[in-house]
């Protein structure tokens, strides 16, 4: 496990003044989208950009949308459409998910709207819900869709979760790498090269360049050189030769390589930047003809009943973003409703004060228990990430310095 030295310097290289967006209540210390599999604990973070003006890429981009020509766009999906439809035989797309409101509306639509064969391609989750399992079901059912699910071997899977929490305190890891990487392996091995994911996260904060097209980079998801490759925050030529583990127990982890992407030809792309996407309006068509059905109650960390339903280690995942940038899930989501126009300011941070931080109690066991890792051990090696520009202690209780409300 890497030492975190501490100098009183913002710790992963992060803006040393924090700022907040006027409009989203977002901070700059919020990490954008990174290549993950290139992720380590010397990796210096780039955040999300705020104007002068106190604005944020994510809220000029949601004003942006709103002078889009959806139509023109529909039609440029529709042409796109016509180039693949019924050409590689019994599927003609691909749609990764794993029973998600977005993925399970992105396929319908595909299906029963423009006429295409998706086949759906889920990474399994390694502590599905009972709740997210049920949704997934209901998806694949609801539109007789083909799909293929994979996992990775148990043992190795288990190794680098439990590296990615001490290495980087980054639970998630593991299933993000398979999440964007098993679907590009299966396009190449059953030649169908059309990927369509949902919604583009660089909306929610990269720079808005990302937004001008509706391909993903495939820095993303190949790679040309295996020396660039960390997981768990560990080299892959240690995992190897210093950790004994068969480079094939790896593979599911890997990139693929960039000459097979190329020769495959495959497309990665955004359905959003072709439909007006927005979250809650997706949740809603997903209820109506995709059997999705919320919780009965909220998720931990945030005021919502359908976001982080699939994994139980999302919650906890969301509570070590917290630590290490001082932003949780509330202020996540009250960003997205109010790039929508669909909460107040003043709303907004009363839900940010109520609810940013809190702790995943539901499912904390089981995401321990499945780690070996003791819960009290956890939350003292927590504290290690906490960035001493973004945090102090008071009468033994940690406080953010700076907050949106």
């Amino acid at each position: 496990m890497n030492k975190i030295k501490k100098n009183n310097q913002p710790l992963f290289g992060l803006p040393k003044k924090v700022i907040f967006c006027k409009k989203t209540l977002v901070s700059n210390q919020r990490p954008n989208s990174e290549v993950e599999y290139k992720h380590n604990f010397k990796t210096k973070k780039k955040t999300m950009f705020i104007s002068k003006k106190g604005l944020s890429d994510a809220w000029v981009y949601s004003r942006i949308k709103k002078k889009i020509d959806w139509k023109k766009r529909e039609e440029e999906l529709l042409r796109l459409l016509d180039i693949h439809r019924g050409k590689y035989g019994k599927y003609d797309c691909i749609v990764p998910g794993s029973g998600g409101k977005d993925s399970a509306y992105a396929a319908h639509i595909l299906k029963f709207k423009y006429g295409m064969s998706p086949l759906t391609v889920t990474w399994s989750p390694v502590l599905y819900t009972d709740y997210g399992y049920n949704n997934f079901k209901n998806w694949i059912k609801s539109g007789k869709f083909g799909n293929i699910s994979g996992s990775a071997d148990k043992k190795v899977t288990k190794f680098l979760m439990r590296a990615s929490v001490l290495n980087l305190l980054h639970p998630f890891q593991t299933f993000i790498l398979g999440q964007k990487l098993f679907p590009i392996k299966v396009a190449a091995k059953h030649k169908i090269p059309l990927i369509f994911y949902g919604d583009n996260t660089a909306e929610r904060g990269n720079p808005i360049a990302e937004n001008n097209t509706s391909i993903r980079s495939k820095l993303y998801h190949t790679t040309s050189n295996l020396d660039q490759v960390y997981l768990g925050g560990i080299k892959y030529n240690d995992l190897i030769k210093k950790y004994k583990i068969d480079p094939e127990m790896l593979s599911d982890f890997i990139p693929l390589s960039l000459d097979i992407f190329n020769k495959t030809q495959i497309e990665v792309r955004h359905l959003s930047y072709y439909l007006k996407w927005v979250p809650q309006e997706t949740y809603y068509y997903a209820v109506k003809n995709c059997g999705f059905k919320p919780r009965p109650f909220r998720t931990d960390g945030t005021y919502t009943k359908y976001v982080g339903l699939d994994d139980k280690v999302e919650c906890v995942n969301f509570y070590t973003i917290y630590i290490k940038f001082g932003i949780g899930r509330t202020t996540y989501d009250v960003s997205q409703d109010l790039r929508n126009d669909h909460i107040s300011l003043d709303e907004a941070k009363l839900l940010i004060k109520k609810y940013d931080g809190e702790f995943p109690k539901r499912y904390f066991d089981d995401v321990m228990n499945y780690l070996d890792i003791e819960p009290n051990y956890f939350l003292k090696h927590t504290d290690k990430f906490r960035s001493p520009h973004l945090w102090k202690k008071v009468k033994n209780k940690w406080i953010l310095k700076h907050t949106a409300y």
